[in-house]
């Protein structure tokens, strides 16, 4: 099945006081993929600004503009459309030897090194390494995104955007975000490179056409074996057509949506909404 899914992402920030000038890279805009085809992308900011684009060293496409002008306000919106399919459902049957020994080791080796939000734990090492024990790779993986789905509880509010999986995992608590950061810790102690991937989910299945639905940003992971896999850990399954990629990298702290410094301010509060139609 295709999805063509219209999204719109508008992030205000107000200032407490007058900024005198701002420095700013935004992660909004949606990726074409095997599964994902991106039919129109356009960025507005307000005030005006001169908008630059270009892909980081991840594969995300960044917009970076600068406000040079004072101002108590930054508006900044993304409109997309997007076509979309189901990514490969995990199956296989790859050696450990072609992962462990391989050149994947090395091609992908920061997505096997410890972050800040997804940091080595000798716990995780040795619970990774009996959730593989006789398995193939896949089959690991999936016995990992099974394993954070036991661990976690979908509890909105309980942990930061800077919370740690092992802060998460402690505290048995998380949302989208811990389920991928999670689910990234396991994986990497097993052997398996993997990514962080941001974007957006329809939550409604059932919507009809031209139907606009208020969504959120949503957080979910891929991983190398012999391709890569998109997995949901947070619904326990592989990704759908209601899936918009938008962003990859280590862990959040490489995708965040907005993100920049300002010369005044400081900001007195954000207003963010995401809506998702369902065109075809």
């Amino acid at each position: 099945m295709t999805y063509r899914i219209r999204v719109e992402h508008a992030s205000r920030y107000i200032y407490a006081h007058t900024v005198q000038s701002s420095y700013n890279e935004a992660r909004i805009s949606p990726l074409t993929t095997p599964w994902q085809l991106v039919l129109d992308s356009r960025i507005d900011v307000r005030p005006a600004a001169n908008v630059q684009a270009y892909v980081d060293y991840w594969g995300t496409v960044v917009h970076a503009f600068d406000l040079q002008q004072p101002h108590e306000e930054m508006a900044i919106t993304a409109r997309s459309v997007v076509e979309t399919t189901r990514g490969p459902i995990v199956s296989g049957d790859d050696d450990w030897l072609d992962l462990l020994e391989g050149p994947a080791a090395d091609t992908f080796a920061e997505y096997l090194a410890p972050t800040s939000q997804v940091p080595s734990d000798e716990r995780l090492q040795e619970i990774g390494l009996g959730l593989a024990r006789g398995c193939t790779p896949c089959e690991a993986a999936n016995n990992a995104v099974s394993w954070v789905a036991e661990q976690l509880s979908y509890v909105p509010g309980a942990t930061a955007v800077h919370t740690s999986a092992i802060e998460a995992w402690e505290g048995g608590e998380g949302v989208c975000q811990d389920f991928a950061h999670l689910s990234l810790a396991v994986l990497r102690a097993m052997g398996i490179p993997a990514r962080y991937c941001s974007g957006y989910m329809h939550p409604d299945g059932e919507a009809h056409l031209g139907e606009t639905t208020r969504g959120e940003s949503h957080a979910w992971i891929e991983f190398w074996s012999g391709r890569w896999y998109p997995v949901d850990p947070t619904a326990g399954r592989s990704t759908s057509e209601r899936h918009v990629l938008v962003a990859r990298g280590r862990d959040y702290s490489d995708v965040p949506p907005i993100k920049g410094i300002f010369h005044g301010g400081p900001t007195d509060h954000l207003e963010v909404s995401v809506s998702l139609t369902r065109l075809a």
